[in-house]
């Protein structure tokens, strides 16, 4: 295709700040289209990022235009009852992470895009940061030649601290009122104090649960819940230790999130900026002590000033356009509502 065809379902604060203004800048791609319930806002926005129309809601705006994807940045327990409805309509979808509330409801969106023929990918940025793509890059290099010995350990630091980063400035907001949109029911077998602890959690967490996979490179299990919520500890399908350590401390002013993946001879620690802290990637530090009389070696690549979602938007037009797969898909994201469903069981016993 010359020209990928999105359109947009939601210009709220992170539908703006996150996405479409990193849309609107990709080459090859043209935002032609956005729906949005709040009608003062969405003229704003459709003025301000020069996007042509403006439709009411998501079903008024697939019935009228040809697109090749959608960006539908919604509340995540929305999901369930709004991506059906899109799946069968368009061959590519963007959501946020994470996929849904329950694990049911998320096993279900993967099969309802599967059967409907499109492609689903979750926005977990942090895989298309600059840094955790070089830093996936040596590790898988690592665990393919054995060069560094076996993968020993994952470790994931996530304190909270301040994830906008400025990263809001600019928002525009016509000062609708913000409609009330259907979310998935609770699910029946947790209670209220458990449900709203499993729901934070995957609010705050659930990016460190998918990159812990996709630095292990496989599925793995839950094996420790620490009462308290600090500690997460799992066992890889290899057998490979990791831990997430959830704000053990917590900052105000920066964002300290890093990751460290440790080989026998050497190690990759990758550090993260904060999620909406633009023209900035992370950093990748890679140690070497292969041993034998060989002078071990510590280096950080010089990476190029990308933010992770601005990334993102460009690998998702890449997506749209065949020319990769998406970095994690909806039946991926599934398992990370599975995971997290068994911390949370582990940690309150139901």
């Amino acid at each position: 295709m010359d020209e990928v065809r999105i359109g947009f379902v939601g210009v709220g604060g992170m539908g703006q700040m996150a996405h479409l203004r990193n849309y609107v800048s990709v080459e090859g791609c043209r935002v032609v289209a956005l729906a949005e319930l709040r009608e003062k806002t969405a003229r704003l926005v459709a003025e301000r990022y020069g996007v042509q129309k403006v439709y009411p809601d998501h079903r008024a705006m697939l019935a009228a235009e040809d697109l090749d994807g959608v960006v539908a940045s919604q509340p995540f327990a929305s999901h369930a009852a709004l991506l059906p409805e899109i799946y069968p309509r368009v061959k590519y979808v963007f959501t946020e992470k994470p996929l849904a509330v329950s694990v049911a409801a998320g096993q279900d969106l993967a099969a309802a895009a599967h059967q409907a023929g499109c492609t689903h990918m979750v926005g977990y940025h942090k895989r298309s940061d600059p840094a955790t793509m070089r830093a996936k890059a040596v590790v898988d290099a690592w665990r393919q030649s054995g060069r560094m010995g076996a993968l020993r350990y994952v470790r994931i630091l996530m304190p909270a601290g301040d994830w906008i980063a400025g990263g809001f400035t600019g928002l525009i907001d016509g000062g609708d009122a913000r409609p009330d949109l259907p979310v998935e029911a609770k699910p029946d077998d947790m209670d209220r104090a458990v449900y709203d602890a499993y729901v934070s959690f995957v609010n705050y967490y659930i990016h460190q649960v998918n990159l812990m996979r996709h630095l292990l490179g496989g599925p793995y299990e839950v094996t420790y819940a620490e009462p308290s919520g600090v500690l997460l500890a799992v066992r890889g399908a290899s057998g490979t230790a990791g831990t997430i350590e959830m704000t053990p401390y917590r900052t105000t002013v920066g964002w300290d999130e890093s990751a460290l993946v440790a080989f026998e001879s050497g190690y990759v620690l990758l550090r993260l900026p904060a999620p909406l802290a633009s023209n900035r990637a992370g950093t990748v530090e890679v140690y070497e002590d292969p041993g034998g009389g060989a002078v071990p070696r510590r280096s950080s690549p010089v990476l190029p000033p990308v933010h992770a979602m601005r990334q993102q938007a460009v690998n998702f037009v890449a997506v749209c356009r065949g020319q990769m797969p998406p970095p994690c898909d909806a039946a991926e994201a599934a398992e990370d509502l599975r995971a997290a469903r068994e911390y949370v069981r582990m940690r309150f016993g139901k």
